[in-house]
């Protein structure tokens, strides 16, 4: 029987990003890092994911893009990537790296159309990976605590420690880390210390 494994699929934005100095904030390059280099500058991905569940994880590009640039090919070969991920009986959940601008139209698109019974954990940044204070790699690593988690099922939306749902995802500011909102329908709960606290449901 094949290993268990988390794919980590890269599509580029804000987390991938790149500027000429830790303190600029805006006018720097989005999608300028490879999901690959993204992984390796959180070591402590793999491990959680060996200790947890005994998968490794598995990088695939998909595009390296600022997201405001998504178009229906990138759309499709996502869809295509996250379906044949899905299918694979090896595949325990996947992440996807994108950016901020269209992630809730990326999330909502993916649940109505492939509705995984697996976990499809979509994560970002506010800044780039050149920031002094960089907020991607907790954000990855709070999408693979999620990716991890028995019973975590469906596409949700994992930034600044909050975990929303798919349908319910609402960029709501565009310079504050914590980003995004799930409206009245409230997020499905929060990732604290490695642990998941959950207030709903998953989608």
């Amino acid at each position: 029987m094949a290993q268990e494994k988390i794919v980590i699929l890269g599509t580029g934005g804000t987390i991938a990003g790149q500027a000429q100095n830790s303190t600029q904030g805006v006018g720097y390059k989005a999608g300028q890092i490879s999901v690959a280099g993204l992984l390796a500058a959180v070591p402590d991905l793999s491990q959680l994911a060996a200790g947890r569940t005994g998968a490794v994880l598995d990088a695939l590009q998909i595009a390296q893009i600022d997201s405001k640039d998504m178009d229906w090919p990138v759309w499709r070969s996502l869809l295509q990537a996250v379906k044949a991920g899905l299918e694979d009986t090896a595949t325990r959940a996947l992440v996807i790296t994108h950016g901020t601008d269209t992630l809730e139209e990326t999330a909502w698109l993916l649940q109505a159309v492939l509705q995984p019974t697996k976990a499809v954990v979509l994560t970002c940044a506010m800044r780039p990976s050149t920031a002094l204070a960089p907020d991607g790699p907790p954000n990855m690593l709070d999408a693979a605590v999620v990716a991890a988690t028995p019973g975590a099922r469906g596409v949700v939306v994992v930034c600044a420690g909050v975990i929303h749902g798919a349908q319910d995802v609402q960029k709501v500011h565009t310079w504050r880390l914590d980003a995004f909102s799930s409206g009245d329908a409230g997020p499905i709960g929060y990732v604290e210390q490695n642990g998941l606290r959950l207030v709903r449901n998953w989608p």
